[in-house]
């Protein structure tokens, strides 16, 4: 296994950073060049910031928010939120993001995913998708599209199968129930993700205690480590969830 990264994540409305529990309830957290500038100068591996209204107000990602916060961090950058077409991910990339996460759009036109890999390259995209439990889908894991409002009956981890045969090379599941709770990722999700995948796994949603981010990998076998209410409100600093990972046996850029 290589090195595990740590993604401090910005989901931004009306130019700030916020952050909710179950994708609602959402508090400021701060300017998005501010942040990137600190997460950066923390140790962070990567970053990811997420425009969390675009597809609720039916928009593209608005590009100026990428331009400001890539001119300020020389990590990889991940950037979602509203990407539905490839003159989207198009725009994205030239305003300096390196990876574009593709999520509803994704789920509803699929052919999407191999467009954007065949005209852009597979290393810059990224499939984000969002589930919450539900006893009647096979996996136990329903996709959820339209920022977490619309529930579809479509089997999330049988998703994540399919984006990797459309060439996606790096997956993002998100648990709806543990957003923002800082309980714990959903261990069982990111597994089953990992487990039916060889890509690269993103754990995301509920990390808020030190052994969740190694929890996310010895059980979750997660590859990269995203996180957002833990760091935006110091609850922990990156350095403190890297010596942890190294005090464990898990391998981290230094």
């Amino acid at each position: 296994m290589g090195p595990v990264k740590i993604m401090p994540c910005l989901d931004i409305k009306n130019g700030r950073v916020v952050k909710g529990t179950h994708f609602t309830d959402l508090r400021d957290a701060g300017d998005p060049v501010g942040n990137a500038s600190f997460y950066q100068q923390e140790g962070a591996d990567e970053l990811a910031i997420l425009d969390i209204a675009a597809t609720v107000e039916n928009r593209r990602t608005r590009v100026e928010w990428v331009r400001n916060v890539s001119s300020v961090i020389h990590i990889p950058l991940t950037v979602g939120g509203g990407v539905s077409e490839l003159s989207h991910i198009e725009e994205i990339l030239e305003a300096g993001a390196e990876r574009v996460s593709i999520n509803s759009a994704a789920v509803k036109r699929p052919e999407l995913i191999a467009e954007a890999v065949q005209r852009f390259g597979a290393e810059c995209i990224t499939v984000a998708m969002d589930a919450r439990r539900n006893k009647e889908i096979a996996s136990g894991f329903e996709l959820v599209i339209s920022g977490g409002t619309e529930p579809i009956g479509k089997d999330a981890v049988q998703w994540a199968r399919q984006c990797e045969d459309l060439g996606a090379t790096v997956v993002l599941p998100t648990s709806l129930d543990g957003d923002g709770t800082q309980a714990g990722y959903d261990l069982e999700f990111t597994r089953a993700v990992a487990d039916a995948v060889k890509l690269p796994v993103v754990a995301s949603g509920g990390a808020g205690k030190i052994e969740h981010f190694s929890d996310a990998v010895t059980k979750g076998k997660a590859n990269i480590l995203l996180a957002a209410s833990v760091f935006h409100f110091r609850i922990l600093s990156i350095r403190q969830v890297k010596e942890h990972l190294r005090s464990q046996g898990i391998p981290v850029l230094i």
